[in-house]
């Protein structure tokens, strides 16, 4: 084959590439929305949300192999960045989840998705439960080391919700005179566990996760060092039985760190093709 035939071929290819697998940077208040979509596919959408780390996580090239899994699976894939990414808040505090709410359902319409399932870890994965809450349409949630409850803005006072909705700021869990040795020794789990004994203000700023319109996955850390995951996943399991939760929860505990369920996505992807088979 002549170098001519050889680099027309691969021009060739590069466009049937591109046309199968678009990436779309939408137009969202407040919020950095990338879709990736494979033509032909997206009555399924899943919405990636990052955590406490900031930017738009689920667009970086760390984790194009896992959305492109996704993508293979026939997955539309919307990567949102809500505080420290273009566009957005500087810093996580007072986000509106409206305007996440937003950008998803923008994305949802484009690909006329049927099902929409957040993913979501750490921070993002309350923001996740948040959503889920209080959006019907949210068909599936997985929670990756998430919270039981809203906690205080990323401020240097700790005097705001990470969170509001309707223009108010979401019930927090306050740091209290416990917490304070713990973060001021850069302990955060020991400044969660000691924040989290306040009982009141845990059933205050609780996540509703009874109110989630569909299946949800737990996945925590045993020896997490940033927060007690696991017993905050088993605080929701706990909620979702006293409510008769109707839907299928369930809770994968991995030995390791905060960031050790993330070398799991092939639970996430069993537990997808469970719930929402490919057609």
């Amino acid at each position: 084959m002549t170098n001519f035939l050889k680099g027309a071929c691969l021009v060739i290819l590069l466009s049937f590439s591109f046309q199968l697998q678009a990436q779309i940077v939408l137009e969202t208040t407040n919020v950095e929305s990338i879709l990736y979509q494979e033509e032909g596919d997206g009555n399924k959408l899943i919405v990636g949300l990052g955590g406490s780390e900031g930017g738009n996580a689920w667009a970086s090239d760390y984790w194009k192999e896992q959305r492109e899994q996704f993508l293979e699976k026939g997955y539309s894939f919307l990567a949102l960045g809500y505080f420290g990414a273009e566009g957005t808040p500087a810093i996580l505090d007072q986000i509106r989840i409206e305007d996440v709410y937003a950008a998803i359902r923008l994305a949802a319409d484009k690909v006329k998705a049927e099902h929409i399932i957040l993913l979501g870890g750490s921070r993002g994965a309350d923001l996740a439960l948040f959503l889920g809450s209080y959006y019907s349409d949210i068909s599936a949630v997985v929670s990756i080391v998430g919270s039981n409850a809203a906690f205080p803005g990323h401020t240097n006072h700790f005097t705001s919700s990470c969170w509001t909705y309707q223009g108010e700021q979401l019930p927090f869990v306050p740091v209290n005179d416990a917490a304070v040795p713990f973060l001021m020794e850069g302990d955060l789990r020991g400044t969660f566990e000691a924040m989290l004994q306040d009982n009141a203000a845990v059933e205050a700023s609780a996540i509703q996760v009874e109110n989630i319109q569909g299946p949800i996955l737990f996945m925590s850390a045993r020896e997490d060092e940033i927060c007690p995951s696991t017993p905050m996943a088993n605080s929701m399991l706990k909620r979702l039985e006293r409510h008769e939760f109707k839907y299928q929860y369930e809770h994968k505990v991995y030995e390791g760190s905060h960031t050790a369920p993330l070398k799991h996505f092939d639970y996430v992807l069993a537990f997808l093709d469970q719930h929402f088979p490919r057609s």
